[in-house]
């Protein structure tokens, strides 16, 4: 059998990190404003972006990727049902503090940033509600259409005395295809990122002793399940003696 060099290649090019396709994220910088082309995701049950939940409300975490919306055991969603089962004032707004909040994922191609190809932006909740008008109104439709969608700009500002920046979309008055360049838009279709290779779901265990961890008064160093992060995956048990064995146990003493 001849072999593949096309797929060793592509192979070598993941081993060392040189994977020309690897998810590369984008963010709009304060202050600037910027024209952008969203993309659907192929396979996505109808939805034109990826939403995911994470915990984050934990210290000592960037944000923990909640296994449950896969249909995974979950010792924090465990958690929060039991503070919920509780029913005292204080065990609902622990278990408030700890629902897991959406983020949301979508191909994009920055204009004047189009040799960097696909790459991936991540929004809000009021974001996300922009965007979705703007679909639902009749003068615009499907903004991510090849042929017929709309450009959006971007502009990203934050008011003196405001902790957080704001994002403000307006959308371009005419449409127009996505790339007149045939070669490059099936390029760009082509390697339309997989937001699940940024992230990974932390495992039960990992999770359970991050938990018992926080509910201990303990915090290690800022982790996250973003992959290619700062983050240590190993789990390790604390050596204090006062570590619980579970989270029942932990659960108990802390409502006690």
């Amino acid at each position: 059998m001849a072999l593949d060099f096309d797929a060793i290649r592509r192979k070598l090019d993941s081993l060392s990190g040189n994977n020309k396709n690897r998810t590369s994220s984008w963010k709009p910088e304060e202050g600037n404003t910027y024209e952008i082309r969203l993309l659907s995701f192929p396979d996505n049950d109808g939805q034109p972006f990826k939403e995911l939940q994470f915990y984050y409300n934990i210290p000592g975490q960037r944000g923990l990727l909640a296994p449950s919306q896969f249909g995974k055991r979950d010792p924090v969603q465990e958690l929060i049902d039991k503070l919920r089962a509780e029913g005292t004032k204080e065990s609902y707004e622990m278990a408030k503090q700890l629902y897991p909040k959406m983020r949301v994922y979508a191909p994009v191609v920055v204009r004047g940033e189009e040799d960097k190809g696909v790459q991936i932006w991540s929004f809000g909740k009021m974001v996300y509600q922009s965007i979705l008008a703007l679909m639902m109104d009749e003068d615009y439709g499907d903004i991510t259409d090849i042929q017929n969608g709309t450009d959006l700009k971007v502009t990203c500002t934050k008011a003196p005395g405001q902790q957080w920046a704001k994002t403000e979309l307006l959308a371009k008055r005419k449409s127009s295809p996505l790339s007149k360049d045939k070669n490059q838009l099936k390029q760009w279709l082509d390697d339309i990122p997989d937001v699940m290779d940024m992230f990974q779901v932390k495992s039960y265990d990992e999770l359970s002793i991050i938990i018992n961890e926080w509910l201990n008064g303990e915090s290690g160093d800022e982790t996250g399940t973003e992959r290619g992060g700062n983050s240590n995956n190993e789990a390790t048990e604390s050596a204090d003696d006062s570590s619980f064995g579970s989270l029942d146990d932990a659960f108990k003493d802390l409502m006690s």
